[in-house]
């Protein structure tokens, strides 16, 4: 007889990798740059509402976080940033959808405001760009992809996720925990048992991928004490540096994957078991 079967954690996994399609068309729904309307009357005022609406939405709006000058504070500093001079698009997109702690404007101010405060940031405290920053512009920039929805769709869940988009995930995720679950057991168990004493000698390639494993955990431990070496004294370094969580939870991730892979390695190639009596039975569905 068979002790595990492979069917269900197969299903499993099938199902999670649709289920992940559908939240990838979801994701990319939510970070998809949204189509500009050009009105030939807001290109028209832009240039003329610069210096009056531009500067009284930015003393009422931002100089809070960023300063009267562009000085910065709460928020970076916009005097002098060739970042924000580079790419003028990434001014309107930050100021209609925000980023970070910054609140989205798109819905608290008008259009002709949006375009005015950007331009306004976009050519003063020592910031200059050749021509002003129109719908136009914007449309030209988001047939080139947004660098904040690249940013945003590099990332293993968007920066906006709903609770759908979450309920889904958590779904995918308990699937596929469910489905690999299983075929590590039937990999390490699923083999033709009957009653008795079941001797195993371990073979050159098995004692070779055993210590191969060991040394890969190893060396992930070792990376992994790095990187959060190196993240704490960035963290409380003068200029604090923020930690990179990504390298972290890779080494992390390898070190108990690995782990893994070594205590079934070792049940299926080291380890003797006994069969007392034959029973189809066992402690999960598989």
């Amino acid at each position: 007889m068979e002790r595990n079967d492979a069917v269900m954690p197969w299903v499993a996994i099938v199902c999670a990798a649709i289920m992940w399609i559908i939240l990838l068309f979801l994701f990319n729904k939510e970070t998809a740059p949204e189509p500009v309307v050009v009105d030939p009357a807001v290109v028209a005022n832009i240039s003329k509402e610069v210096p009056t609406v531009g500067k009284s939405v930015y003393e009422a709006n931002c100089s809070g976080c960023h300063g009267l000058q562009g000085q910065g504070g709460a928020g970076p500093a916009l005097a002098g940033n060739e970042d924000i001079t580079k790419d003028p698009v990434y001014v309107h997109s930050t100021i209609v959808k925000g980023k970070g702690a910054m609140q989205p404007f798109g819905d608290k101010l008008k259009e002709n405001e949006i375009y005015a405060v950007a331009n306004y940031v976009l050519n003063s405290w020592g910031n200059k760009i050749e021509e002003p920053l129109t719908p136009a512009t914007v449309a030209a920039g988001q047939a080139k992809v947004d660098p904040e929805v690249l940013k945003n769709r590099s990332r293993f869940v968007p920066d906006h996720i709903q609770l759908p988009e979450i309920f889904l995930a958590t779904f995918v995720m308990v699937l596929l925990t469910y489905g690999l679950i299983g075929l590590y057991s039937v990999w390490t168990e699923g083999v033709e048992l009957h009653p008795g004493i079941h001797k195993v000698r371990s073979s050159p390639m098995a004692m070779l991928a055993m210590l191969t494993t060991l040394a890969l955990t190893l060396l992930f431990s070792v990376l992994f004490v790095r990187q959060m070496v190196t993240d704490y004294a960035g963290w409380g370094a003068a200029e604090q540096v923020m930690p990179n969580v990504t390298a972290e939870g890779f080494y992390a991730a390898m070190i108990l994957l690995l782990l893994a892979l070594a205590t079934g390695l070792y049940k299926k190639f080291f380890m003797d078991g006994e069969v007392l009596v034959e029973d189809a039975s066992g402690e999960f569905p598989w």
